[in-house]
């Protein structure tokens, strides 16, 4: 039996020859302390992706495509595939804690869109009102700026428009400003939960007066792997012309976007706003715009007053009776700007009157082109900077134009059109944005391409830079289009840098 002293020595041997071994490997082969180096930022591993159910119609014709941008990481292959949902029964959300007992579901099968390779698209096909919705992973060096856009043509009746959207990170929170529950209107909210446990949601109605309230709204169940699509108007007795939505999740996580029919005007879907922000940029408006409509809403308890700028080719200007909007806490304010845009491009950057006071607010656009029987509608949800890098799929050989607002200092950016889903090779050209202006250009096209492509922007140098996309398609003489914005992919995450620290030893 060894004795206790011994016992001692060989615990205080072996300490020291720990901390003899960490001073060796520690990095610089030193035992001193080093400064912590910054964090560095490393490709993302995983990402989600939710597409809503797409079927309005038996006439609509849905194109998906799905694209990872060229050079996004050098690890293993991974996969980016998008697979159906398990479709839901509109009425099928109701109260629970998420443990209800979900139905049986059928396997979704093959994917829809599997991607093979970063810098090259892929399309596929569906019609009929019969779509559900998708959901899908992207791992390895498939998952760095995966996007993946669905674009849906309805050419006559109930839902008439193009209608585009960028599929949609699962998310706990999403604002929808400019939804309707007006007779003339006919909007949904489609949730989405991509996960193999049920997400329960809450969805809250804020017209001008404040909360319309609705206990219908409260507790709905959207089961595993399955997509609920609620009628708004559905939520509340009130008819009101200009809502805001607010989708939370109590259990689990949802995408959510708005699918937003006018009787009149069309239909197109309404893509979430960015985050509660003092200052807003909503970028892209069309220079043949008959109508333009800010939708405003400040979530917080105070109220909001906020300078309304347009930034325009040549620089900002204020709209005549429309300098600036107040807006009240948890009320939801509008301002009719008419045809802003005078034949020109802009922008919309809104910003707080007094200076040093930002209180958060939320804000999209309801844009109208044409007149009459002509007229189609599209939605620009306020949206963050293009930061590193951003990516717009589903871009044609005509019709696509690609706006850039640079709201408060010169920038430089560098946009890239990827290769054709069925041929051609990539294009790259460079901008300069002057502070504030808005830039609309024809972007690059792929030489030789054939298909749909994508089209990436990367801030090289300057401020930040908010941009859009615009997708023209006539149909039976109207201009249908549809408008996505460019907010950073994320396709990279911090990580921080990791040091050996010995005075955990210490006693």
């Amino acid at each position: 039996m060894k004795s206790p002293s011994m016992s001692l020595i060989a615990g205080a041997a072996a300490l020291a020859a720990v901390t003899a071994f960490a001073a060796l490997t520690a990095p610089g082969g030193t035992a001193d302390a080093a400064p912590a180096k910054a964090a560095a930022r490393l490709p993302v591993e995983r990402t989600s992706l939710v597409c809503p159910s797409p079927g309005l119609s038996p006439l609509s014709e849905t194109t998906y495509t799905s694209v990872v941008p060229a050079g996004g990481g050098d690890g293993p292959a991974g996969t980016a595939e998008l697979l159906k949902s398990t479709a839901a029964d509109p009425d099928e959300g109701k109260k629970g804690d998420g443990k209800d007992k979900e139905k049986k579901k059928d396997d979704p099968g093959k994917p829809v869109l599997a991607l093979k390779e970063p810098g090259k698209p892929v399309t596929a096909e569906a019609a009929g009102a019969s779509t559900p919705a998708l959901v899908g992973t992207a791992t390895g060096r498939l998952a760095p700026g995966w996007t993946a856009q669905q674009t849906t043509v309805v050419e006559a009746g109930n839902g008439r428009g193009l209608l585009g959207v960028s599929c949609t990170a699962p998310d706990t929170s999403f604002w929808f400003p400019a939804a309707s529950t007006a007779k003339s209107r006919e909007d949904y909210v489609h949730l989405t939960n991509p996960d193999d446990t049920a997400a329960v949601a809450d969805i809250e109605l804020y017209g001008p007066e404040g909360s319309l309230k609705s206990d219908v709204g409260e507790g709905i169940t959207v089961p595993a792997r399955s997509s609920v699509p609620v009628l708004i108007s559905t939520l509340t007795s009130q008819a009101t012309d200009d809502v805001t939505v607010h989708v939370t999740t109590r259990t689990g996580r949802v995408g959510a976007v708005v699918r937003a029919a006018d009787e009149t005007a069309g239909s197109d879907w309404l893509s979430a706003s960015t985050n509660p922000t003092g200052t807003l940029v909503l970028p892209g408006i069309p220079k043949d715009a008959t109508s333009v409509r800010l939708v405003v809403f400040a979530p917080g308890d105070d109220d909001a007053d906020l300078k309304v700028r347009l930034l325009g080719q040549t620089g900002a200007i204020s709209p005549v009776g429309h300098e600036s909007v107040h807006v009240k806490s948890r009320m939801t304010a509008s301002v009719d700007l008419k045809d802003i845009t005078k034949g020109q491009p802009g922008s919309l950057l809104l910003v707080p009157v007094q200076s040093g006071k930002n209180t958060p607010v939320v804000a999209a656009l309801r844009v109208v082109r044409g007149t009459g029987d002509k007229q189609e509608v599209g939605y620009i949800p306020a949206t963050a900077p293009v930061g590193a890098r951003a990516t717009v799929a589903d871009n044609r050989d005509k019709g696509s134009v690609l706006s850039l607002t640079a709201p408060t200092a010169d920038a430089t950016v560098k946009v890239t059109a990827s290769a054709g889903s069925k041929g051609g090779e990539q294009a790259v050209k460079k901008y300069t944005v002057k502070a504030g202006t808005t830039l609309e250009v024809d972007p690059p096209v792929p030489s030789g391409l054939k298909g749909a492509y994508a089209l990436t922007v990367e801030t090289e140098s300057g401020g930040p830079v908010h941009a859009s996309r615009t997708l023209t398609l006539p149909q039976g003489g109207v201009r249908m289009f549809t408008v996505q914005t460019l907010p950073d992919d994320r396709g990279t995450v911090e990580v921080p840098a990791a040091r050996q620290d010995l005075s955990v030893l210490d006693d």
